[in-house]
């Protein structure tokens, strides 16, 4: 994403990457393009104030309409559907939705708070509330990231499989060092090497964890109706989605514990039954044959929110870490303000977003 939106504006690009592209986490992504964060509206506005708050919000809404309308430009054959996000309540009262509900409504945010009976006759899920909202979608992510390269290829970037090893950027240049002995000298760099992060980028707010995922058989006659995504208004969340072939992806189960891929490994037997359970709960009608179950590690902030911006301490050097549940959404954001700041734009986000902020 990053590479398509600097080519866009006529920057020539070199993208280094020491995996085969869309390998690694964006194979393990579920790829539910949500505008809504992990902490509410109603948490950030605690946190930061109603201005700042809202203004995130918003901001991932506006990206996840550009990365659909970005899609359809180029039309990139990427399975991506137009969807509605159902945000269900994990007590007993409605009430914290019904005013999270209230203060997206401040905020001209879309959507709309379903009460029990409600969510009940219209989605047939037994919850205390939801709230409905639109504009959201689904996509398979490793066919995203191939065709944006595609397009960036194709208006002269150059890729190349390199691990980078050292970062200088005293000089009027920045200079990669690469293992091997090579070296790259750039104008800018961006870092969007997911939770691998260079010693030179700093945060305090952000840890890493894994979580876990079931794919079960296809059963298109037993979907909820709409095949709305699904996720709950909990910090440690469980979601859930539908396939163009009618299977049911469940995941959640976050585990800070198991980051390396042998220790998560080893607990995928117990996390694998436990999401078929908890999907059980949810929909009962959902069949319990369980064809794919994996595993993935990730970063998230405390504040639910990216890391964006310059890294500090380093001139010309800049990240673009999407973290969190957000993680291609929060990209395609990235892309765009660091893509416009390189350009001679600015945006309060980058304050918002910046890599040294504290929670």
């Amino acid at each position: 994403m990053v590479a398509e939106s600097f080519t866009r504006r006529g920057h020539e690009v070199v993208i280094i990457d020491r995996e085969t592209p869309g390998h690694g986490s964006t194979g393990a992504s579920t790829a539910m393009l949500l505008w809504e964060i992990d902490r509410s509206l109603s948490e950030l506005t605690q946190a930061y104030g109603f201005g700042r708050a809202a203004r995130c919000y918003t901001a991932s809404l506006r990206a996840v309409q550009g990365l659909l309308a970005l899609t359809r430009h180029y039309r990139i054959p990427c399975h991506i559907r137009d969807r509605l996000s159902l945000y269900l309540a994990v007590d007993d009262s409605g009430k914290p939705l019904r005013d999270e509900s209230d203060l997206r409504a401040r905020a001209n945010l879309p959507g709309v708070f379903l009460d029990h009976a409600s969510l009940l006759r219209r989605f047939e899920i037994a919850r205390a509330g939801a709230i409905l909202s639109p504009l959201v979608a689904d996509a398979d992510p490793v066919e995203l990231t191939h065709e944006l390269l595609k397009v960036s290829i194709g208006r002269g970037a150059s890729i190349r499989q390199a691990d980078a090893t050292a970062f200088e950027s005293a000089g009027a240049k920045v200079i990669v060092g690469l293992h091997g002995g090579y070296e790259i000298e750039a104008n800018r760099v961006v870092l969007c090497t997911g939770y691998v992060m260079p010693s030179i980028v700093r945060p305090t707010i952000q840890r890493p964890t894994s979580s876990w995922a079931i794919a079960t058989e296809p059963q298109p006659q037993n979907l909820w109706p709409e095949d709305v995504l699904i996720w709950e208004a909990s910090h440690d969340y469980h979601y859930a989605r539908s396939t163009a072939d009618g299977r049911i992806i469940f995941g959640g189960e976050d585990d800070d514990s198991a980051i390396e891929p042998q220790a998560r490994e080893a607990l995928t037997p117990a996390k694998r039954e436990g999401l078929r359970q908890k999907l059980g709960a949810l929909w009962p009608r959902s069949s319990d044959k369980i064809d794919y179950c994996w595993s993935g590690a990730f970063d998230t902030t405390q504040d639910g929110l990216p890391l964006i911006g310059p890294v500090p301490g380093q001139k010309n050097i800049f990240a673009a870490y999407g973290y969190g549940g957000n993680g291609i959404t929060f990209s395609y954001l990235a892309a765009e303000l660091l893509a416009t700041f390189c350009s001679g734009g600015n945006s309060p986000l980058l304050d918002d977003f910046a890599i040294d902020r504290t929670a």
